[in-house]
């Protein structure tokens, strides 16, 4: 079972996801949160596999309290809930470690399919938003130091082959298209650089190749 905690400053929106997810045969809703410092202390308390996490909320932003639960657990996954308004919050949300963005007017099956690509790892970040994320990264000023020491040379050339098409947002079927090769092999080499650079998740490593320089804006 997928275990799920709701955070959101809206009881409308949290009562409609919790019925969508809970009639679900593989995912649980575990706890729900008003605002953002509840969040950090439920998923302290409950330690869900995933978060839905909205931006703007009282007492403490999603953020926050994003980086605040990261922290502290590593094999939790953030899911933000957004609206289109939200641009300004696609780069730090990433930086800050969630593993993808979902519309609030989602529906019940987009919801479900949500829940489970984070859980498994997976980023969910819509073209869209990779294009306002590289938007945001080129306002920014360009490469940025790195923390933790990660080195893109820890990294063979097909890796960092992989690691580029990623930070594109190409899933591993579509990797695997342009490069000729099995899916499986794909997934192989995904793994491999998250394991390499100490990445949580694809999220983290399309953040990643932005701020070493490997894919620049515009390419």
């Amino acid at each position: 079972m997928i275990r799920v905690l709701i955070a959101d400053d809206q009881g409308m929106v949290r009562t409609g996801f919790t019925v969508f997810l809970s009639g679900q045969p593989d995912i649980e809703v575990v706890g729900e949160a008003a605002d953002g410092r509840e969040a950090v202390q439920r998923a302290a308390e409950l330690d869900p596999d995933v978060v839905l996490m909205d931006v703007r909320m009282p007492v403490m932003n999603g953020l926050e309290a994003t980086r605040e639960i990261l922290a502290r657990q590593e094999s939790t996954k953030v899911l933000i809930l957004t609206t289109f308004d939200l641009d300004d919050y696609v780069y730090e949300a990433l930086r800050a470690g969630a593993s993808g963005f979902l519309l609030k007017d989602a529906s019940a099956a987009q919801l479900a399919d949500a829940v489970r690509v984070v859980a498994d790892g997976e980023a969910l970040i819509a073209p869209s938003i990779t294009k306002r994320l590289i938007h945001e990264f080129a306002r920014l000023g360009g490469p940025r130091p790195v923390p933790g020491g990660r080195r893109l040379d820890e990294l063979t050339e097909r890796e960092t082959e992989v690691l580029a098409l990623v930070a594109q947002a190409l899933s591993n079927q579509e990797i695997a298209g342009k490069l000729f090769v099995a899916e499986q092999t794909v997934k192989t080499h995904v793994g491999r650089v998250l394991m390499k650079l100490g990445l949580r998740d694809r999220a983290q490593a399309i953040v990643f190749a932005y701020e070493t320089g490997l894919v620049r804006p515009g390419e």
